[in-house]
């Protein structure tokens, strides 16, 4: 009886057709159909549910990722933002800008207009120099004609000219040997004085002094109230002096060297410095050595000193 019992258990648990052959006859083919359409469809619902917790896992991870992109959109939407700000002072700025720019547009424009009409008063001035260029053009042409006559007088002129400066030519031959004459006679006019200066009773220094101021009254030169004279300034003793001209001189009967012209010199400095202006000097010398006499005429040049010298030994 055992081994037919596990036989008939082995069947059931093995052959489904012996299975639902029982349960139909004992009347539970239908709920073992259902059981094992419940059975299939819990098969299908965990493999659903694997499959779901698969995506569900893949979603969780998409989630993930979104959230990490949205984190980096909400970092991009902060720089935006921080752009979008910057972008607003920079064109706050622009506008400042443009305003100022369209202050000065409007300085322009201004400019402009004023320089519209200054440009009409120099077409103005122009048309006005046209007329007056076109005026000394015409005088221009009258001008050549009368310079054509002007060269041809200007060409008489100058032989004219040339027949004057041959003349004056003469003349200055004429005048330096009158000078020339003069100055001897002078000179020989100064050396008579030692002789004159020794009769009358005066010294040679003197006599000079009286002879000088009537030539220097003679030729206006010296007031007729005024007279040359000795004078002392800061302790130096001047032969010849007069304030009014200014006039410095030294006398001496014999120059043996420059010494007498030096001395000259020194004492018109002070002159000079006492009256703050350049006096007229001069220096008298009865005789003197050739050699000396030349030395002091070239200094005499050099320091617009009159000089006179009666006779070189």
């Amino acid at each position: 009886m055992e081994p037919l019992k596990k036989q008939f258990l082995e069947l059931l648990d093995k052959d489904l057709e012996f299975r639902y052959a029982v349960a139909g006859y004992l009347g539970l083919s239908e709920i073992l159909k259902r059981l094992d359409d419940l059975s299939e469809e819990q098969v299908k619902l965990r493999e659903e549910q694997v499959s779901l917790r698969k995506e569900q896992t893949k979603i969780w991870e998409e989630i993930r990722g979104l959230r990490e992109g949205q984190s980096k959109l909400m970092e991009e939407h902060a720089k935006i933002w921080r752009e979008i700000r910057g972008l607003r002072e920079e064109q706050t700025k622009i506008w400042k800008e443009v305003a100022g720019l369209r202050a000065e547009q409007t300085k322009i424009w201004k400019e402009i207009r004023g320089l519209r009409e200054e440009q009409t008063k120099i077409w103005n001035e122009i048309r006005i120099l046209r007329e007056e260029q076109i005026k000394l053009r015409e005088e221009q042409i009258s001008l050549r004609e009368e310079q054509t006559k002007l060269r041809e007088d200007f060409n008489k002129m100058l032989k004219v000219v040339e027949e004057l400066q041959r003349g004056h030519r003469r003349l200055e031959k004429g005048f330096r040997r009158l000078e020339d004459r003069l100055d001897s006679l002078r000179n020989a006019m100064i050396s008579g004085l030692g002789e004159v200066s020794k009769f009358a009773g005066l010294t040679f220094e003197e006599f000079v002094r009286r002879f000088l101021t009537a030539q220097l009254k003679s030729s206006g030169e010296l007031a007729e109230d005024a007279e040359l004279k000795k004078k002392i300034i800061d302790g130096e003793e001047i032969n010849i002096f007069s304030e009014e001209p200014l006039i410095v001189g030294e006398v001496t009967a014999h120059a043996e060297t420059v010494d007498e012209i030096n001395k000259l010199l020194k004492k018109a400095e002070r002159v000079k410095a006492e009256y703050n202006r350049e006096p007229r000097k001069l220096l008298v010398a009865l005789t003197a050595p050739s050699d000396v006499a030349k030395e002091l005429k070239r200094i005499a040049d050099e320091n617009s000193i009159e000089l006179i010298i009666g006779k070189t030994i």
